[in-house]
């Protein structure tokens, strides 16, 4: 089917047909599929009542088999949501359905989950017995026989019998040959093991070998599949990344550093990498016509679905409208992704492009660096981390300690940061506490060069402006350095290209700020007559959980706007404020003929869906009437844009869902495929006043004084520190430039 919604509009259609001629054996099939449809969305609720509704009447029937195979999906269903004890429960129930009905393809099958669920939870033993049931069973029905022997080597590689794990996964890998995904898996698992036997050549071979296989079987997918792909094999990197630094300080001179580097650069950012690709490349054209009126009809019922949320928000409502609702928007934005995907699939212009390879060492230093900028590429892992140092002319590498220690540095730093309560004492101390870890070990390198920091994990999250250089005294990094950000050394390159390529817009800015958030909004009682008694409305609080949010107006906005329009001939501007700060201005291809794009207002993160991540506009009009607001993270995928520069002057703008290899997927990656090299993001919600007046110093910086961003937002940051109320880095240092710095 080509959707889940279409899906689940048939199975409906085909359960009213069932139940209307009393085929209860079918009605418990279509229920039992429509439970599988909403596990696909992690819907609970769902999927376990239409489960159980099958589950109930395959007992009736007294059909075992269906029932152990509805408690297996259940139990894989809450495998997959990580409630491990609920889980094992029902596969526990599984299993004794299936012995007792003699079923042995389907008893193998529930001994090898549940064995794998033991090892995920570390309990060897208990792992190794199940593995053991169901290499037996297996061999006895001559089918299935790989999977418990690569459980097998998997379990004796944790028990230390290094011997015994190799002869099970070479026997495995035997029967994998036509199965790539188990392959990669299998070889994968011999590296480990070969480097534990101390063969470090043999474990490289291996290694590399099932890295092959992952980009070969990633380069199949669709965009969104290989993202999700691509994050779930990211400890086969990692493990790679280690071995090859291992190598390295067995044999400095072999070249196993620069070799990591360039598998780090492989592993990280690829989807966006793609996405830059075809960010000049017209992608509908040459498509079915019915297809890109599809796409155009979603956004039409997008924009109506989120008007009608914003409505139900300001009143009192039923939990099944809600629910309803929420589902309907799930649904929507699914069938709208897969509407992209098959735009992608037939499009002649997508089809053409060149899936673009990670840029290498070499070239990093050729092509990207001057004499003036330090790279500093970090790459966590669970055992050790790494900090490779580039300049134009030399390349160091530092080994660092392991991923949960820096997570927990980072951590302490930004509450220390983010917490108004907090001492400068503990500012200083949870500083000089990271900083050790993290930059005392390249601090030799610093001198006052700019540095153009690729962050991994949750060095995402940290300001690395207001990281101290000294353990001693607390002096914040931007003091002496211009700080950039980068998602990886490649999508540098790919920016700089396509910048290259572009004509310069006209205009130098567009600003849109102030929005009108609520019908409580004083400016709307001068523009409306309406009946309404828009004094009594509020958005309900329950609303801030679903990202509509109790949206307060931001004063500081219009007076950082109007400080900047300042700067700036009345020809060379526009702006739009109030109602006019709304989707309409924020989407018109007008915008194209700005080099610089500023938004101030409320940001919204939505770590869970990164897509629907987005800016707050304007919700009610003029007439008081409630409209599409948000600015999501698709809408931006959409504009076109001719800016050197966008500014999120807004909460959380340089936030997203963490995902492994790709980094934050935020609105930062939208911006930059609408065509921005560089934004200037935040990574907490700031406070207004502060930030209008550090909004107005970085402009006056960059258009009076001619300063480069990255620049003006260093002097700008040391302004407030040292020239304002606002020293403390929580006022300034939210603040980031991510992507070119030049």
């Amino acid at each position: 089917l080509e959707n889940q919604q279409e899906a689940l509009k048939l199975f409906n259609q085909a359960l009213i047909i069932a139940e209307a001629n009393n085929v209860r054996d079918q009605k418990a099939r279509i229920l039992k599929n429509i439970g599988q449809l909403y596990t696909q969305y992690r819907d609970e609720k769902n999927a376990l009542e239409f489960f159980n509704q099958a589950l109930n009447i395959y007992q009736e029937l007294g059909n075992r088999k269906e029932q152990a195979g509805i408690l297996r999906a259940i139990a894989q269903f809450y495998n997959q949501l990580s409630e491990s004890e609920k889980a094992l429960a029902y596969y526990q129930q599984a299993l004794a359905i299936d012995r007792e009905t003699g079923d042995r393809g389907s008893i193998n099958l529930t001994l090898v989950d549940i064995a794998e669920l033991y090892y995920k939870l570390g309990n060897l033993e208990q792992a190794l017995t199940y593995f053991n049931q169901a290499r037996t069973i297996s061999q006895e029905i001559n089918t299935g026989k790989a999977t418990p022997l690569l459980g097998l080597g998997k379990v004796y590689s944790q028990l230390g019998n290094s011997e015994q794990a190799l002869a099970y996964l070479n026997q495995a890998l035997a029967l994998f040959e036509r199965f790539p995904e188990q392959k990669a898996e299998t070889l994968f698992q011999i590296a480990i093991v070969e480097r534990k036997l101390g063969n470090l050549e043999t474990a490289l071979t291996n290694i590399e070998a099932a890295i092959s296989i992952i980009e070969a079987q990633r380069a199949k997918a669709n965009l969104q599949e290989r993202q999700n792909y691509f994050a779930s094999k990211q400890n086969y990197y990692e493990f790679y990344i280690d071995l090859l630094m291992e190598l390295h300080q067995n044999n400095p001179s072999k070249g196993y550093d620069a070799q990591a580097i360039n598998i780090s650069e492989h592993r990280r950012a690829r989807s966006l990498l793609e996405l830059l690709a075809e960010a000049n490349t017209d992608i509908r054209k040459g498509v079915e016509p019915e297809l890109v009126n599809q796409e155009r009809q979603i956004q039409k019922q997008w924009d109506a679905l989120e008007q009608s949320r914003v409505e139900l928000y300001s009143r009192e409502f039923a939990k099944e409208e809600q629910t309803a609702l929420e589902q309907e928007r799930q649904y929507l934005f699914k069938k709208y992704q897969e509407i992209q995907s098959k735009i992608r699939e037939k499009s002649p212009s997508y089809a053409a492009i060149t899936q673009p390879e990670p840029i290498t060492l070499k070239e990093i230093q050729q092509q990207l660096l001057d004499e003036n900028t330090l790279m500093l590429h970090y790459s966590l892992g669970q055992q050790r981390s790494f900090l490779w140092a580039i300049t134009k002319n030399s390349f160091t590498s530092y080994e660092l300690p392991q991923k949960a220690k820096i997570e927990q540095a980072v951590q302490e730093f930004r509450q220390s940061i983010t917490n108004s309560l907090s001492s400068p004492k503990s500012l200083s101390e949870n500083s000089a506490a990271l900083s050790e870890i993290i930059i005392a070990p390249v601090a030799n390198q610093l001198n006052n060069q700019r540095l153009l920091i690729i962050p991994d994990g949750s060095l995402h999250y940290l300001p690395f402006a207001a990281l101290s250089e000294s353990k001693n005294d607390y002096l914040p990094l931007i003091n002496k350095h211009e700080i950039v950000n980068l998602p990886s050394a490649s999508t540098l390159a790919i920016l700089r290209r396509d910048s290259q390529q572009r004509k310069p817009a006209p205009k130098t800015i567009a600003i849109i700020a102030d929005p009108i958030f609520s019908a409580e909004d004083r400016r709307l009682e001068t523009t409306t007559n309406s009946n309404k008694n828009w004094q009594e409305y509020t958005l309900n609080r329950a609303a801030e959980q679903m990202d509509i949010g109790v949206w307060t107006r931001l004063p500081g906005t219009r007076t950082e706007a109007e400080a900047i329009l300042n700067l700036v001939p009345k020809s060379e501007s526009s702006y739009a404020f109030g109602f006019q700060a709304n989707r309409a201005t924020a989407t018109n291809p007008e915008l194209s003929q700005y080099q610089i794009v500023h938004f101030a207002t409320h940001g919204l993160m939505n770590s869970v869906t990164p897509e629907l991540s987005g800016i707050v506009l304007s919700m009610v009009d003029e007439e008081g009437n409630f409209q599409n607001g948000f600015l999501r993270l698709h809408d931006v995928f959409n504009l076109d844009l001719s800016a050197d520069l966008v500014v999120l002057s807004a909460c959380q703008t340089g936030l997203g869902k963490q995902v492994q290899g790709e980094g934050l997927v935020g609105l930062t990656r939208g911006f930059m495929y609408a065509g921005a090299p560089r934004l200037l993001a935040s990574l907490w919600n700031v406070d207004d006043a502060a930030t209008a007046e550090m909004m107005t110093r970085f402009y006056r910086l960059m258009l009076r004084e001619k300063h480069s961003p990255s620049e003006a937002l260093r002097l700008a940051q040391i302004e407030m520190q040292t020239e304002t109320n606002w020293k403390s880095p929580y006022y300034w240092s939210a603040f980031f430039l991510q992507g070119e710095w030049r």
